[in-house]
């Protein structure tokens, strides 16, 4: 049973309506009511009446609210209290980056936002674009970095930045000399890439630039951390999509023929909860974009 489940049933109770509680949670109405129904099945009972009349509490529905709500102010008053013991006399701010953001990036993300407020304490989290959304949402995360396109349905967003993606290859694989890789040369060859739950939008939308331009991988490797996508790459298991960065011996990178395919980045954070901390850290992550070589991106 998850926190952020509990807090939904807990907004639904209070609304008794799925669009007001979805507007409320700062998401979309479906997966507010699939999120119920997964606590229903867990718990093995139904908690909302749901009929032409409305929305309201069954037995066990109020039975549960009753045990929830203490459960949720104890973590609320547990979360306060770490935070008012953290270094920094305005307290920490939790922010969420993508898991293969470039070292430069996060080193310049740091100085900047200490410059800017240097009484805050920053926490740094490796979260992937889908779980940022749901721990914004849940007030687990005050602000994050994520790839789009992605869901950000009721989240404030920052200025989209982007940068082209080329493909990784092993220095001796045939198109490693090519000046311009075309996708549709790598037609057969297997696809290092994310899972697609860590940002589905995304990944789907990577495999149909691919499928247009004729590539159809021979296989789909899954792969989080960088150095394991680089040992994938460089045993001759696949090719993957990145951003031009140094690389271990072994491997090259070239330009792809393809400009759709990029990562697409933004700060998002819930607008109720904007601050000029949370605004300090967009300013920072966008300075550091920019010195990466990410530029101003219209998403579709």
């Amino acid at each position: 049973m998850e926190l952020r489940h509990l807090r939904y049933f807990v907004v639904l109770s209070e609304e008794l309506h799925f669009g007001r509680a979805a507007a409320r949670l700062h998401m979309a109405q479906p997966p507010l009511s699939q999120r119920i129904r997964d606590l229903e099945r867990e718990l093995g009972v139904e908690l909302f009446h749901r009929g032409r009349g409305g929305v309201r509490l069954t037995e066990a529905g109020a039975l549960l609210l009753e045990h929830t709500r203490p459960v949720l102010d104890g973590v609320d008053r547990a979360r306060e209290a770490m935070r008012r013991i953290l270094p920094g006399t305005a307290g920490t701010l939790r922010a969420g980056i993508p898991p293969d953001t470039a070292p430069e990036v996060l080193r310049t993300i740091a100085a900047r936002f200490a410059a800017q407020a240097p009484d805050v304490l920053l926490e740094l989290h490796e979260v992937s674009t889908d779980e940022q959304i749901a721990q914004l949402r849940e007030g687990t995360l005050d602000v994050g970095i994520v790839r789009h396109p992605s869901d950000t349905v009721g989240l404030e967003s920052g200025p989209v930045l982007s940068r082209r993606l080329g493909v990784v290859l092993p220095a001796e694989h045939r198109l490693a000399g090519s000046e311009l890789v075309r996708l549709r040369d790598l037609h057969g060859v297997p696809l290092v890439v994310f899972r697609r739950e860590m940002a589905p939008r995304l990944y789907d939308h990577i495999l149909a630039i691919c499928r247009d331009n004729g590539f159809l991988p021979g296989a789909i490797r899954h792969a989080r951390n960088p150095n394991f996508t680089h040992g994938l790459v460089l045993a001759g298991m696949g090719v993957h999509f990145n951003e031009e960065h140094p690389l271990p011996a072994g491997l090259t990178w070239r330009p792809l023929d393809e400009d759709r395919l990029r990562w697409s980045s933004s700060v998002v954070w819930v607008p109720t909860r904007a601050n000029d901390v949370i605004a300090g850290f967009a300013a920072a992550a966008e300075e550091a974009l920019r010195a990466a070589g990410h530029s101003l991106s219209i998403v579709d």
